[in-house]
């Protein structure tokens, strides 16, 4: 005759089952899981350990850096990174909800987001990792633009444009349609090329192609010969067989004496020539998180001289390595405030 002694109404078979289900979900359960035989069921005082991913949300143009630093430091780490491009605007609405742990932005944070950061009692931390400069492509086969001033691109983005054709623009220029392509208005592309180039910030005419992947937006220019549309440098960098960039001039009024144009490289990103297209590019942290390991070990890397490179690997330019030791520095005291 079979016979099964029985634990707490359980018998020891079903015990020893569940343990043995215990033990294979190992990866998903802390080490602090337990049967629990009056229920019949597995349980955990603690969330399963999802926490050792950095998520990161915000601008496509800083997505790039983020993700090439992501990859970098998967390497050297038991770490995960995830990096998704909703936008500047986009991840800001992720970070203020807590949905996010970091937030990439291609303009500053805006006093009204500090003010509602504060609210909700989040203390920020703002890193530069990056420059950019917003760059003004059409299509290669475009033999009659080769550069603009800002006073141009203004008639041509302005809320009340009139400008449809490329004669419109110069009566010497093909009497077709201008195709137009630029970033969406949860970009801070979108946010910084308006207020620079329109003099308002997101004050912009409506009839363009829209989008939040700056991919979309090479496709597009790419695809028309009388296309024209602004894009992050690092996107035209890694696609500069399939697009051209044009020189910008800052002259805004015809009648003034127009100042020099400027191609959009390196050297005048960076030194500041390239203007006023040229802007720096930001992660920011809630000071809160930088207990976790995960988050604060990425940030570490994220200014650290190593990962510099990356910035340029990816088309963009790198920050000088002074402001670099400041973002050190920076991050080692919001460290410290976090520890306490």
């Amino acid at each position: 005759m079979q016979f099964d002694r029985t634990i707490c109404g359980f018998s020891a078979v079903a015990v020893a089952s569940m343990l043995g289900i215990a033990a294979i979900c190992g990866g998903c359960i802390q080490s602090d899981s337990k049967v629990d035989p009056a229920k019949g069921t597995i349980s955990s005082s603690t969330e399963p350990d999802h926490l050792s991913t950095v998520n990161i949300e915000g601008s496509s143009t800083v997505f790039l850096i983020s993700q090439a630093m992501a990859n970098e430091f998967e390497k050297k780490s038991s770490y995960k990174v995830s990096v998704g491009r909703s936008g500047t605007g986009g991840g800001y609405k992720k970070f203020v909800l807590r949905q996010c742990d970091l937030w990439n932005a291609s303009r500053p944070i805006a006093e009204k987001e500090k003010a509602e950061l504060k609210e909700k009692g989040i203390e920020w931390l703002e890193l530069e990792v990056g420059i950019d400069g917003i760059s003004v492509a059409v299509h290669p086969q475009n033999d009659w633009c080769t550069e603009l001033t800002v006073g141009q691109l203004r008639k041509i983005w302005e809320p009340d444009s009139t400008i449809n054709k490329w004669s419109d623009l110069d009566p010497k220029w093909p009497d077709q349609p201008m195709e137009l392509y630029g970033a969406d208005t949860d970009s801070g592309t979108f946010e910084y090329f308006t207020e620079v180039i329109v003099g308002k910030k997101n004050s912009s005419r409506t009839k363009y192609q829209a989008a939040s992947d700056d991919n979309v937006l090479i496709q597009g220019v790419a695809g028309s010969k009388y296309a024209l549309g602004y894009i992050p440098y690092g996107y035209c960098v890694e696609n500069k067989d399939k697009i051209k960039v044009i020189k910008v001039s800052p002259t805004i009024d015809a009648g003034e004496t127009a100042a020099p144009a400027v191609e959009p490289t390196v050297e005048t990103i960076l030194s500041g020539e390239y203007k006023p297209l040229a802007r720096p590019l930001f992660v920011y942290a809630n000071v809160e998180t930088l207990k976790r390991p995960e988050i604060a070990e990425f940030l570490k890397f994220t200014v650290s001289e190593e990962s510099q490179p990356l910035v340029a690997k990816r088309g963009f330019v790198r920050i000088p390595d002074e402001k670099r030791k400041e973002m050190e520095t920076r991050l080692e005291a919001a460290l410290k405030t976090a520890s306490k």
